[in-house]
């Protein structure tokens, strides 16, 4: 792999309207397979809860399924909502995965639960929320490190391991944290690409180097829809149109094919939504996406780039990761 900047693929194993579960894991290892033929560096899985359409809710368990389907390539979580489980859990679940495929697991974190109030409150152990987020980090630091004297709670399997840990964010305040702990950052560009450069100076710029991280390490996650021509990527992005649509209504979130026009299925304002939400999309063919990551990345250092491709044709989707390849090759 030529490029200095690595590609990575996060994956919500979407359903597509009518498939089954079991299919959208066959077509998510699939997915996973043919990124480590190319040499993307990384396959992560989101953790979302309550929401018809996404099938990523048990993330530990699709993260060990897609790690022994694959041989090479770095699988993990982006992320694991930390506040909806016990340090320890985590802790152990990643441990034993850390044991099973070594030197291929990635634990990134969010402060987020990933779904409604609702669903959250079920969650979540005895009330604790988003604000316990820099406690359970450390703690989880501690866990996954070497075994201390005296210590009384152990991860087991987990101690020692020392899973590298990401945090991930949409804002400022998880890159501040990232940087005080000296651990590398992730933005979700790919829903949220306001405070992208905000968010990703602010890590560079308070940077502390830890045991795991000696220079700080920055990945930007943005929407792609790469295709053979610009008429083609323009026509498939409209099955992200319509997801999009359907979680500011409220609606269940399957992945719809793609539509000629979406003349009269949204309002101007629910267009002017969708478009902002992906506002960092890159959309194209080959010579487009080459241009447009080249626009943005001379806004912003980062040293990875990670990618959603939310194609409806499982084909067409596993084709867009060869013309990101091709493009990371020439960058």
């Amino acid at each position: 792999m030529s490029s200095t900047k690595p590609f990575s693929l996060l994956e919500l194993a979407s359903v597509r309207e009518g498939d089954s579960v079991a299919q959208t894991l066959a077509n998510s290892v699939a997915y996973a397979r043919h990124a480590e033929s190319l040499d993307f560096q990384r396959f992560w899985l989101a953790e979302h809860h309550n929401m018809e359409g996404i099938t990523s809710s048990a993330t530990a368990v699709l993260v060990g399924h897609i790690a022994g389907q694959t041989e090479r390539i770095r699988v993990g979580s982006g992320g694991v909502m930390l506040p909806n489980h016990p340090p320890l859990v985590v802790a152990e679940q990643f441990g034993t995965l850390e044991c099973l495929y070594p030197g291929r697991i990635d634990l990134g974190l969010g402060r987020a639960p990933g779904t409604d109030p609702i669903t959250s409150r079920a969650l979540r152990r005895d009330g604790i929320g988003a604000e316990q987020f820099p406690d359970d980090v450390q703690r989880l630091q501690e866990l996954l490190g070497p075994l201390r004297p005296g210590q009384q709670v152990k991860a087991i399997p987990g101690a020692g391991t020392n899973v590298p840990i990401w945090l991930l964010g949409s804002s400022l305040y998880s890159a501040q944290l990232a940087a005080l702990r000296g651990l590398p950052y992730a933005f979700a560009g790919h829903f949220a690409p306001r405070l992208y450069r905000e968010a990703l100076k602010v890590y560079r710029d308070h940077f502390r180097p830890s045991e795991q991280l000696e220079h700080p390490h920055a990945m930007l996650c943005l929407p792609a829809v790469p295709a053979d021509t610009i008429d083609e990527a323009q026509h498939l992005t409209t099955t992200s149109y319509q997801r999009i649509l359907s979680l500011f209504r409220g609606q269940p979130l399957w992945m719809k094919p793609p539509v000629d026009s979406m003349d009269g299925l949204w309002s101007p304002a629910e267009e002017a939504g969708v478009k902002d939400f992906l506002g960092l999309q890159v959309l194209g063919d080959e010579e487009a996406i080459r241009d447009r990551l080249q626009q943005i990345l001379a806004t912003v250092d980062v040293d990875e780039l990670m990618f959603t491709v939310d194609l409806y044709d499982p084909a067409k989707r596993r084709h867009a990761l060869d013309i990101l390849a091709r493009v990371r090759d020439s960058l």
